[in-house]
């Protein structure tokens, strides 16, 4: 299998793409729909590609789906010559070991892991648990995903302390705060890529901060949110004010379904429904509620109104 370059705090940038799972009235993955997903993924030249985020439902996941979806997307990518990172994420400490041992041969890029999040970890057993995972994941690095509803969200500082001693740990995947925040993470930057949520990603660029987005605005278009990126290095005042409209679109549009309690793997499958570039389908897996499709063309309708040129304007 070809090689995958493993990625340091440095190198690791960028937009990357998510997977999101395309799934069948019987509740089954729909593989074929998936693979064709990456190959657009591929074709946007997105920066990367991560599976088995949240918006990927790996807490749906079984075992030998988790590795179906992980060879898949190794296959692909290799032969792309595009940079992936798989996701070990499980609420259970000892799958996600066991998760890395199995797909260590598909080198990817990095492994995405989250906290054990069941019982809250404490500093020391949160550090504990990462060398470890570390250990084994060695060579390939790891990505931090802490998201806002961990049972352990991390201040500042405590990144700090898990990044000055854990050089495998290149990257960090969170929500971002105030300016209070941004300040305090500075130090964090030093030692691991910084990657804030992709409708924020102008202003953590601006901040400088920011090294990158796995992106939520990906998943409504993973071309023009590669283009954004890529304006924020030549035009970064434009940038934000493409942001101002997108963090407009999603409150008029997006919000209000969070706000009926709908979850964040279905708000992403709604965007990926609106912008209309892969068959994924607004459907999550049981127990999980997900968007009517009814609502598509009223969401999509607004998108045109406030981002037409950046999402609709073609893929090219």
């Amino acid at each position: 299998m070809t090689a995958n370059k493993h990625l340091t705090a440095a190198s690791c940038r960028g937009n990357w793409g998510t997977l999101l799972l395309p799934i069948n009235e019987d509740d089954s993955i729909d593989f074929t729909r998936l693979s064709d997903e990456i190959d657009l993924l591929i074709s946007a030249r997105v920066d990367g590609i991560y599976s088995n985020g949240t918006a990927g439902e790996f807490h749906t996941q079984t075992e030998d789906e988790f590795d179906q979806v992980s060879q898949l997307l190794a296959m692909k990518c290799h032969a792309a010559g595009m940079h992936f990172q798989i996701g070990a994420s499980h609420p259970v400490p000892i799958i996600m070991m066991e998760r890395i041992r199995r797909t260590k041969h598909l080198n990817p890029a990095a492994f995405q892991v989250i906290l054990p999040d069941w019982v809250r970890v404490t500093e020391q057993e949160a550090l504990d648990f990462l060398t470890r995972i570390a250990v084994e994941a060695s060579p390939t690095p790891i990505v931090l995903y802490n998201p806002p509803h961990a049972k352990n969200v991390l201040q500042p500082e405590q990144y700090l302390a898990l990044a000055e001693k854990l050089p495998a740990l290149i990257s960090i995947k969170l929500l971002d705060g105030d300016d209070s925040w941004y300040d305090r993470m500075k130090s964090v930057a030093d030692n691991a890529a910084i990657f804030v949520p992709g409708h924020h990603l102008a202003t953590g660029v601006a901040k400088g901060l920011a090294r990158g987005a796995y992106s939520n605005v990906a998943c409504l278009s993973p071309w023009a949110a590669q283009r954004w990126w890529q304006l924020m290095q030549t035009d970064l005042e434009e940038a934000l004010a493409v942001e101002q409209r997108i963090q407009a679109f999603f409150s008029c549009y997006i919000v209000p379904f969070a706000e009926q309690g709908y979850s964040n793997p279905a708000l992403d499958k709604l965007l990926a429904a609106v912008g209309n570039w892969s068959n994924i389908g607004t459907r999550l897996r049981w127990p999980y509620r997900w968007i009517p499709t009814a609502e598509v063309p009223r969401v999509r309708q607004g998108a045109n109104e406030m981002l037409p040129e950046w999402f609709f304007e073609g893929r090219t």
